[in-house]
């Protein structure tokens, strides 16, 4: 019998996945802009090559170990199941079919495929920014293979995989991933993607040691209108991430939306009023940190929490991430762009406070309710072990990761290439050429430039 395919539903999740996937870009303007303008390009590049090694490793066995069908106890997906798509294309391949319809309801499964590539390539992306300045651009591309394999895929199917997936057959994936078959709530990804992020950075952090200079002279970021633009970016393709997360264009997609919108604009208030209260003055900085931080904090609870616990939620995100970000001052791990502070406590706060705001009233509920409408101790129980089993896991294996990859092929660049700029040293080029332009032409003309034709500042010797 042949799927019967809802249009819109399929339309909903292809919209969704272009914006997920569109947040890679713009995480590559937000970081971009937050390092020094030595190291623009570089950090920016550590993101698009991010799209290019887990976006092939996605398709040949990335999407197979994430949602095929399980062979390790809830562990792990059968990596061959699905190699290379196989399978997957058909007009009898679906996902996440609907059991109570007339017939076999859902959407075709190659669409689900493309979300959840653009979630794999944003959890690896993110890393990046705990470790900028310093890391050869070697180094980090096998590093995001080897964090794919190991780290993200297992993850994945840990947390997302529901069963459910039909190939060209007919046949249907039936056992759920190992925290999804448990109970634990994460409707997009606040334990996968960002809890997983977070301990992953910071073990690199570790690994390759602070910056020459950190916490010792400013390091400010070069071009805040970037980090804006970015953040801008973010929040329009996180309405793709968390209402497209409910695969179908439906009320929950919508209840997912406005606890997003919710929550993320309760987080940068928050923020801006510690930095009112606590610096004398709130920054555009603040203000796009405080947006992610809230972003991240709702992502697992979008579809579990009413929408005056997504402000809440929203509130604690942006005061306790504003604050987060200082520890690792106190610390002495250099985590450059605050991924630790903003995803790994933003994703801790998001998860563990649906263990009490888990709300009847939710159309994203299952059986657990959170302690604050009779659920008792169970489901925030649940909410802690999840959120510390992937924060374990990721910061323990990366941490391996990343130790084999020092000893061997090699992490930080040279202290002359970090000092004069290590997109010159990794790339060869630079952010910004602000030097006068001398040139010549296809024909060998040379343009010469009299002193009299030199703009003023070039006359006085501005280095500009």
């Amino acid at each position: 019998m042949l799927l019967e395919i809802n249009s819109g539903d399929t339309a909903w999740v292809l919209i969704s996945a272009a914006l997920v996937f569109f947040m890679t870009p713009g995480l590559a303007l937000f970081y971009g802009g937050m390092v020094r303008a030595k190291g623009a390009l570089n950090m920016m590049m550590m993101s698009f090559i991010s799209i290019g090694t887990i976006g092939v490793l996605w398709i040949l066995v990335g999407f197979s170990m994430a949602f095929g069908e399980d062979i390790g106890g809830g562990l792990l997906g059968d990596p061959f199941q699905f190699f290379g798509l196989n399978g997957l294309f058909g007009e009898n391949a679906g996902a996440f079919l609907d059991p109570e319809a007339t017939g076999p309801v859902g959407i075709p499964a190659i669409a689900f495929v493309g979300f959840q590539a653009a979630f794999a390539i944003i959890a690896t992306a993110l890393i990046s920014g705990a470790i900028a300045d310093r890391a050869s651009f070697g180094g980090w591309t096998l590093f995001t293979i080897f964090w794919g394999l190991l780290v993200y895929f297992p993850a994945a199917h840990w947390v997302f995989d529901f069963g459910g997936i039909t190939n060209d057959a007919g046949v249907t994936t039936q056992n759920p991933g190992i925290l999804a078959g448990w109970g634990v709530y994460d409707f997009a990804g606040g334990t996968a993607i960002h809890i997983n992020a977070g301990a992953s950075a910071l073990a690199l952090a570790l690994v390759l040691g602070p910056r020459i200079g950190f916490n010792q002279k400013p390091m400010r970021p070069h071009n805040l209108t970037l980090v804006m633009l970015g953040a801008a970016i973010l929040w329009f393709g996180w309405f793709g991430f968390n209402a497209g997360s409910a695969v179908a264009g439906n009320g929950l997609a919508g209840f997912a939306w406005v606890n997003t919108l919710g929550a993320t604009c309760a987080a940068m208030i928050g923020w801006l009023i510690v930095e009112k209260v606590r610096d004398g003055h709130p920054t555009s900085l603040g203000a796009a940190s405080g947006i992610v931080a809230g972003l991240v904090a709702i992502t697992p609870s979008c579809s579990t929490v009413e929408p005056w616990a997504a402000l809440l939620i929203g509130l604690v995100a942006g005061v306790v991430c504003a604050f987060a970000v200082g520890l690792k001052y106190k610390l002495g791990y250099d985590d450059s762009l605050d991924v630790v502070g903003v995803h790994l406590v933003g994703g801790l706060i998001g998860t563990i406070l649906i263990g009490f705001f888990a709300s009847p009233n939710a159309p994203g509920i299952g059986d657990g309710l959170g302690l604050f409408y009779g659920g008792g101790l169970e489901q925030l129980g649940k909410q802690v072990t999840g959120a510390v089993c992937v924060m374990l896991y990721g910061f323990v294996v990366s941490y391996i990761i990343g130790f084999v990859i020092k000893k061997t092929l090699g992490w930080r660049v040279s202290p002359a290439a970090e000092l004069g700029g290590i997109d010159l040293a990794e790339h060869s080029e630079i952010g910004y050429d602000l030097s006068p332009v001398y040139y010549t032409s296809r024909v060998q003309r040379t343009l010469v430039l009299t002193k009299d034709d030199m703009p003023e500042t070039t006359k006085t010797g501005d280095p500009r």
